[in-house]
């Protein structure tokens, strides 16, 4: 279990930064053929910003939370979990602004609840 969990937050930070990374460099959203008609109704007009937010916010508590597991520090399941919310959140939000879901939505979503249950499941508080 400890294995997976370090997968699935090592997964989640690389691709987290790497789309974050790619949405502030072409803030059109270009590169990952996103049409900026997705952002109509929302506070952005271009994908700097929500691209910035998800380097920092996604992407960075999950590499915190890799850095902490593979230090094997006493807060590394919290970190785990933190992450996992964050990445859930992300996508909560994202789909209340854009109005628009995609199966990837669902995958990231399932992915951060499996994240934040496994981890809270390693720090030793069971699930009944």
């Amino acid at each position: 279990m400890k294995a997976f969990l370090f997968l699935l937050i090592s997964f989640i930070a690389v691709t987290a930064t790497l789309t974050g990374l790619l949405l502030i460099s072409q803030p059109n959203g270009s590169l990952l053929n996103l049409p900026l008609n997705l952002l109509e109704g929302t506070f952005f007009k271009s994908y700097l910003i929500p691209g910035t937010l998800l380097v920092i916010f996604v992407g960075g508590v999950n590499m915190l939370a890799v850095f902490y597991n593979l230090k094997k520090d006493r807060s590394r399941y919290d970190w785990a979990m933190a992450g996992g919310f964050v990445v859930s959140g992300w996508v909560t939000i994202q789909l209340l602004l854009i109005h628009t879901a995609h199966w990837l939505h669902i995958l990231y979503f399932g992915i951060g609840v499996i994240i934040f249950l496994l981890a809270y499941q390693l720090k030793g508080k069971w699930i009944v």
